[in-house]
């Protein structure tokens, strides 16, 4: 029997491996489901934009478990409640958004620890994380099987990085091209070659330090500059744009078939 608390993402980590995931902003676990039998290394549940509830992230979840892919559950924000809710129903690796200094790491962290070492509640011996109750010895292995990746999305999140890698228990920085470009003073412009710079230059001292690096890309030559900068989990597309991409592509070879064909009979 598979150890339900053995964390294969983070041992991928570990072991060096480069890790290409997707991000999930369906909210359905059917779907999950479908992207988990793609063979990905991992799958984001997002939490922070997509309409999820901790009930939808927990169904996701349980789509997800037969197949080789990691969950990875991304909260609304650091909330001490959610993060203990969210650890609760099974979520093994945790992407926290919008952490922009070292204090707030150290109180996520310890959020999602238990004591002596952090605040997390004790709880999960009723809940899906321990199997209610028949994972033995789970509050002593759960610290160590849990992966926590944080996202630096902002100005002073970058100029924060130093002291950011230093913050024990952090496993991997994940860098928000979005929210970050915006902070720069590029909105919508991820593309802008300061920001580039920026990123590119983020990823390299995040790896430098030890750490994981993470990136989300929704096209592939930027998931492939990522990759060569050293970024080793990546997102490589959304599960909600590829859908959209695919319905529009679909439709738009049929209507410009017909209006050839329309043409043709003049």
């Amino acid at each position: 029997m598979q150890d339900p608390l053995k964390n294969a993402f983070k041992a991928g980590l570990a072991n060096g491996e480069t890790q290409i995931g997707l991000w999930l902003s369906s909210t359905s676990s059917y779907l999950a489901e479908i992207a988990a039998t793609s063979g990905y290394d991992w799958l984001l549940i997002d939490g922070e934009h997509a309409p999820n509830t901790v009930q939808d992230l927990y169904h996701q979840l349980q789509a997800i478990a037969p197949y080789r892919s990691q969950p990875v559950i991304r909260p609304i924000e650091f909330q001490t409640a959610l993060i203990k809710q969210v650890l609760d129903i099974g979520a093994r690796t945790l992407l926290v958004p919008m952490i922009d200094t070292a204090e707030q790491a150290q109180a996520l962290v310890r959020a999602t620890r238990y004591p002596p070492y952090g605040t997390r509640g004790v709880g999960a011996g009723v809940a899906r994380a321990a199997r209610w109750g028949r994972v033995e010895n789970y509050m002593a292995r759960a610290n160590d099987e849990l992966c926590l990746l944080i996202q630096a999305e902002s100005k002073t999140a970058i100029e924060n990085l130093d002291a950011l890698l230093e913050v024990e228990g952090v496993d991997g920085i994940f860098i928000g091209p979005a929210d970050l470009s915006a902070s720069l003073g590029f909105p919508d412009n991820a593309d802008h070659p300061e920001v580039q710079k920026i990123i590119e230059h983020s990823i390299k001292r995040i790896r430098s330090a030890g750490k994981a690096a993470g990136f989300l890309a929704v096209n592939l030559a930027m998931a492939e500059r990522a990759l060569d900068w050293g970024a080793n989990f990546v997102a490589v597309g959304v599960d909600t744009m590829l859908y959209t991409a695919a319905l529009d592509n679909r439709l738009a070879h049929f209507k410009n078939s017909a209006i050839a064909l329309n043409k043709a009979s003049y």
